[in-house]
């Protein structure tokens, strides 16, 4: 038995769980380790985010009690130990919406509609205190890490100026809650419950306060799938007008935020994958590129362009390109 397996044993001891059923779950592009622990029709979850290797389970605690207390659909704290970075959480369901739209392609557009009406909730909100904030200059520093490991190691100067114009120029103040990685595998679908508690929220340890629409973007610029055009064009008109927004205003903003999240996520791929040897990601690098240049066609955002075009090549030109 392993050290850290020592440690989960200890902290399961004497809890209802110590002798339940363990079934590892699919896990992110983190460290952190998910364990289903089931007793006949009982289920809960285990979070292992070992602190050794720079994990921790305290922001997803935070997060999930705020949630809980203004009324989504977070998983309930059962267990936890900050220091050792474990703890059990309820079990909000096996049905992730990527999961029930591939037996039920039908009832895309009520899913997305659904989890569009929790960012509308959300949105309506107050974020947390003291959780960091995604200022123009916060965003534009972000992309250091494409420059560094995406392409060959540029000057990323350049390229953090021009997103952080872009920002200023087409996104509201960044005064609202953004759990970051809200996306359909991270959303669970639970149809027999009402409202927005239809959606089971899931791995927003990362949260952060940005401009408005940053999740929205994070949901219609999925780098594991496309999401159809006429979704895409549906859910973008519901939250403007949820919000109390103009569409067109929006969409500049929204251009901006998926060019300025999906250049950072091809960096972090690429770091993943050279540094880490975590290659699966490289193969969602094409569909990823496509996003950030189909942003970058709009106008608002022609110098950014520019920028892109002069300092970071395609991906089969990239530092990457003996991998894809």
């Amino acid at each position: 038995m392993t050290d850290r397996a020592a440690e989960v044993t200890n902290f399961l001891r004497g809890t209802p769980w110590e002798n339940w059923d363990q079934s590892a779950l699919a896990g992110d592009a983190s460290s952190r380790r998910y364990i289903r622990l089931s007793s006949a029709d009982k289920t809960v979850i285990l979070m292992d985010a070992d602190p050794t290797i720079d994990q921790s389970t305290v922001p997803f605690a935070r997060i999930a009690h705020w949630l809980l207390d203004q009324g989504f659909c977070a998983p309930e704290i059962l267990q936890h130990d900050g220091a050792n970075g474990l703890m059990v959480i309820g079990d909000l369901g096996t049905d992730d919406m990527v999961c029930w739209i591939t037996r039920h392609p039908q009832d895309a557009p009520r899913l997305y509609d659904t989890a569009t009406d929790v960012l509308i909730a959300l949105d309506e909100l107050p974020p947390p205190d003291d959780l960091p904030r995604m200022t123009p200059k916060v965003g534009g520093e972000m992309l250091d890490v494409t420059c560094a490991w995406y392409a060959h190691d540029v000057d990323s100067r350049p390229l953090s100026q021009a997103m952080r114009t872009a920002l200023q120029a087409c996104c509201s103040a960044p005064n609202h809650l953004a759990l970051r990685d809200y996306h359909a595998e991270n959303l669970i679908w639970r149809p027999d419950k009402d409202g927005t508690n239809k959606i089971g929220l899931l791995d927003f340890q990362d949260a952060f306060v940005a401009p408005r629409g940053y999740d929205l973007v994070s949901l219609i610029r999925d780098v594991r799938r496309v999401v159809a055009h006429d979704i895409e064009t549906r859910m973008i008109a519901r939250f403007a007008a949820g919000v109390g927004v103009d569409p067109n205003t929006l969409q500049a903003g929204l251009a901006c935020l998926g060019a300025q999240r999906n250049l950072r996520i091809l960096g972090v791929f690429a770091r993943l994958a050279r540094r880490d040897g975590k290659h699966r990601y490289i193969q969602m690098i094409p569909h990823l590129w496509d996003m950030i240049s189909k942003d970058l066609t709009h106008p608002e955002l022609r110098d950014l362009k520019a920028v892109v075009a002069a300092i970071l090549p395609p991906p089969k030109h990239s530092a990457i390109k003996d991998l894809l």
